[in-house]
């Protein structure tokens, strides 16, 4: 049951290499966070395995919210410290 539950991908914030990046490596990362932030976006739309969490197991409708909400917060902080880098080493 608990597996029915969106679980999109939570990005790391900040990565090790990332001031080592290229501009056009920052770009690709912001890029990929916008992605992950898309998908969880999505999973929190109505969906048939939404609805079926909802109706056998409430606290996993809460669960999946939760999650969901983690994941583009950090998907969005990433998306920030990447801009504010690439700013930094006077890309663009």
């Amino acid at each position: 049951m608990l597996s029915a539950c969106a679980t999109p991908h939570i990005v790391e914030t900040t990565k090790l290499n990332d001031n080592q990046l290229t501009c056009e490596q920052i770009k690709s990362e912001i890029a990929e966070a916008k992605k992950f932030e898309q998908e969880a976006r999505a999973e929190r739309k109505v969906t048939g395995k939404n609805v079926a969490a909802a109706l056998f197991f409430i606290p996993a409708l809460f669960a999946t919210y939760a999650n969901t909400e983690e994941a583009i917060d950090a998907a969005k902080e990433r998306q920030e410290k990447l801009t504010n880098l690439y700013n930094k080493k006077q890309c663009g």
